[in-house]
């Protein structure tokens, strides 16, 4: 028998002690260098609630922190935007990494399932992660739920006017200062966050690393400031906002300059186009990099030659694993009248049951039912649903969803899609 495999590994919630050697465990799990400086020790632990935050640690170690960390996990209060602009309370989970010398062993499945569980009792609506990896977590019940594409657009090719001096509409961009967007980008993107399905929360913690007022992140990665932009209307309301890096290349004198966009939001269709003529119309720059955007967005559009946007990256983004099934379907809006009844199996038994959907465009209730289902699907299924992203024909005709009833799957889409995807621009 291999000796390693009979030390004890212990997983429990850390304490603030525990932080380094926590953080060198994640560091490890993510193929990053295992060193952890104590300003990066600081910063996280500010960040953390701890009560929330699990280690597994071998319970056999030397170390006088009380052993060897070797697998991470961490969850945190997120608000979620869903189809008609309400906001449920999530589970967002984040730093998952286990050891490659303890793989295979349970420590994940320990840790998320008391996550989840706890979860649940606090009144979670739903859990929500970015998946470094597409097989890890359907086995816990999350679904995809929306999808990313980024862009790089060839600014020779783009059949814009070179010559653009602004915004036709009477709106303007104006550069900002770091101060300036810790000001009024919270207050902009409560507003906006409200109109797309997918969003979430941006805490002041979050705006505050992202413009360098926490620093350093990581010794690995330190802060350089972007530029920044706003876009206001013509009655001077922020209705956008644009962060972007620039990598610098000149090669015999000619510029070969690539613009890579942070953070670009609009809350108006004029201030997305403002800010994107803006940003490809900068002298010197050759190329740029869309950053993660929407599938459907519309940027390769407004170029007079869309072909001049070229996909370099098309992946699934954020994942749903619901915990409350009615308090779910009766917080976002339906397109249509329509009633189904879906048997929802969750071997975990955190979501299971069978539920009637009644929607109609003025609300909709959802509660326990004995009738017959219309269609049978697992819980990670749902979450794949829910925000209006995927057709329940589809994963029919895959075999994720049964139908009970024929043209129960289209019903569900009648309810359930939505007429743009729904984007998360944020990772966490």
């Amino acid at each position: 028998m291999n000796p390693e495999a009979e030390v004890q590994v212990q997983v429990r919630t850390i304490t603030a002690s525990d932080v380094p050697n926590w953080s060198r465990a994640m560091h490890v799990g993510f193929l990053r260098r295992p060193s952890v400086s104590k300003e990066e020790a600081e910063v996280r632990l500010a960040g953390m609630d701890l009560a929330r935050t699990q280690g597994a640690f071998e319970a056999d170690s030397a170390d006088v922190n009380g052993g060897r960390c070797v697998a991470t996990f961490r969850s945190f209060a997120q608000q979620l935007t869903v189809v008609g602009g309400a906001t449920v309370p999530a589970d967002a989970i984040s730093n998952v990494a286990v050891s490659p010398t303890h793989r295979r062993r349970g420590l994940l499945s320990r840790m998320m399932d008391a996550d989840l569980r706890l979860a649940k009792e606090r009144g979670d609506a739903v859990a929500t992660l970015i998946s470094a990896e597409y097989p890890i977590y359907g086995r816990y019940g999350f679904g995809p739920a929306t999808w990313i594409t980024e862009w790089e657009i060839d600014i020779a090719r783009t059949a814009l006017d070179r010559r653009y001096a602004g915004p036709a509409d009477g709106g303007r961009v104006d550069f900002a200062t770091p101060e300036a967007v810790r000001e009024l980008g919270p207050a902009f993107h409560e507003r906006l966050r409200a109109t797309r399905p997918g969003h979430i929360d941006r805490t002041e913690r979050w705006w505050r690393l992202e413009t360098g007022a926490l620093r350093p992140t990581s010794s690995d990665e330190p802060w350089q400031e972007p530029f920044y932009a706003f876009y206001r209307a013509p009655d001077g309301t922020v209705d956008g906002l644009l962060s972007y890096e620039v990598e610098e290349r000149w090669d015999g004198k000619l510029p070969d300059n690539t613009a890579v966009v942070r953070d670009l939001l609009a809350a108006t269709p004029e201030a997305e186009r403002a800010l994107w003529h803006f940003l490809l119309t900068i002298d010197w720059i050759t190329k740029v990099r869309s950053g993660h955007r929407a599938p459907d967005d519309l940027l390769p559009l407004l170029l007079g030659d869309p072909r001049a946007a070229r996909v370099i990256t098309h992946a699934d983004y954020l994942w749903l694993r619901p915990l409350d099934v009615p308090r779910l379907l009766e917080a976002r809006t339906y397109a249509a009248t329509a009633a189904l009844v879906l048997d929802v199996q969750d071997p975990a038994g955190l979501a299971s049951g069978r539920y009637l959907l009644d929607a109609t465009p003025d609300g909709a209730t959802c509660t326990l039912t004995t009738r017959a289902p219309d269609l049978t699907l697992d819980v990670a299924e749902l979450g794949t649903l829910y925000l209006g992203d995927e057709s329940a024909v589809r994963l029919a005709a895959l075999g994720r969803v049964r139908e009970e009833h024929e043209g129960a799957a289209a019903t569900a889409d009648a309810l359930l899609r939505t007429s743009r995807r729904p984007w998360c621009p944020d990772v966490f």
